[in-house]
């Protein structure tokens, strides 16, 4: 391997000694017997099995190659021997290539890998109730965007408005790679066209801001309901403020320790509202905790959504053009110094995986480099 920085090899015998520490574990009567610990350990097994298991396939490779190599170089090999073995190494240096990638990939994203659950939550930012149409559209992109995936999506709660958009909708999508790929959805979407509210044929510039937050198995976010978190419990009110229900059903959650609130009225059901309201809160205070230790490590923290201002924008969506701009993605070719351009209407019907896959791979370059 010597054409593999001497850091990433580290982290690969670290990760494999660690995987088979688990593996002895997970066989140990002490830890299957007790619940937590066993899906701690199966859980942080499997992460590390997508980056041991392609990791000991290039080791395997690595071994084929040597032979390969060994039989060109031998002087008393006949000639169909050697074509035989460089057609050969052709082949097994485009997998070790491919392979490589993966194990990067796998390794520097492994914070996101193997979490099939997240929520998305889409708010309307500037621009009124074109932003709040905008939001709309970016919930129904998403929406097609996981039937591609084949992943579900449920909604866990919406603010509508009278002409269908969305001053805010927030989502559960569960899948295989859910949170490593819409993970870099979060940020300010701004839109630039012609709302359907203006009567001179103008072109408006709206925002919406996305948040990606996993959605915490129970064994990875300890919250206890009695003493940490206040619950309150009103009647959910309907426009104009009217009652709609005559019972109390609405329910707001307080985590005191985070001081994150968390209200859900769109069920008639006390036990439904509060059981999403849980959902909610325990993500969001995952998310804070998982953040707050990033921090102390990490130079620089960047905030998913900011303020939800048009200029802190991840990408525009450029009706009058037909294009999208990822400002991400700067310098990239099919685009310019503001970012990599792609189809409009292409992105709209959910086709995101060209866009996603040039992020994670320049995201793995980044976080190899600091490796």
């Amino acid at each position: 391997m010597a054409d593999v920085p001497a850091n990433l090899v580290a982290r690969l015998e670290a990760a494999a000694q660690r995987y088979e520490q688990l593996t002895a574990e997970m066989n140990d009567p002490a830890v299957a017997s007790d619940p937590n610990r066993i899906v701690a350990a199966a859980t942080e097994h499997a992460r590390l099995g997508r980056i041991v298991e392609p990791y000991r396939q290039y080791l395997e490779l690595e071994g084929q190659i040597q032979d390969a190599e060994a039989i060109v170089q031998d002087a008393k090999a006949e000639d169909e021997l050697k074509a035989l073995a460089r057609a050969e190494l052709e082949e097994l240096n485009a997998r070790r290539e491919a392979l490589m990638a993966r194990i990067t990939e796998a390794l520097v994203l492994s914070d996101r890998a193997g979490v099939d659950s997240v929520l998305l939550e889409i708010r309307a930012g500037t621009g009124g109730e074109e932003a709040a149409l905008f939001a709309a559209d970016l919930l129904a992109m998403y929406n097609r965007y996981a039937e591609r995936k084949g992943w579900k999506v449920e909604v866990l709660s919406a603010n509508p408005t009278d002409l269908g958009g969305f001053r805010e909708v927030i989502v559960n999508v569960r899948g295989e790679g859910a949170y490593q790929h819409l993970a870099f959805e979060a940020g300010v979407h701004r839109v630039q066209r012609v709302p359907r509210t203006e009567a001179q044929g103008r072109i408006h510039t709206s925002a919406a801001t996305v948040a990606v937050l996993p959605e915490p198995k129970d064994v990875e976010v300890q919250i206890d309901w009695e003493k940490d978190v206040v619950e309150h419990v009103s009647r959910a009110g309907g426009p104009g403020g009217q009652n709609v229900n005559k019972v109390s059903s609405a329910i707001r959650l307080e985590h005191v320790p985070t001081g994150i609130t968390v209200s859900m009225r769109d069920e008639k059901s006390q036990h439904k509202n509060r059981t999403k309201a849980r959902r909610i809160l325990a993500s969001r205070v995952y998310e804070h905790y998982r953040a707050a230790r990033q921090a102390e490590t990490a130079a620089e923290r960047r905030s998913q959504v900011g303020s939800g201002d048009r200029s802190q924008r991840i990408r525009t969506y450029n009706f009058p053009q037909n294009r999208c701009t990822d400002h991400r993605l700067k310098g990239r070719q099919s685009g310019t110094q503001d970012g990599a351009n792609f189809n409009l209407q292409q992105i709209l019907a959910g086709e995101l995986d060209d866009l996603i896959a040039a992020l994670i791979a320049q995201e793995t370059a980044r976080r190899l480099a600091e490796l």
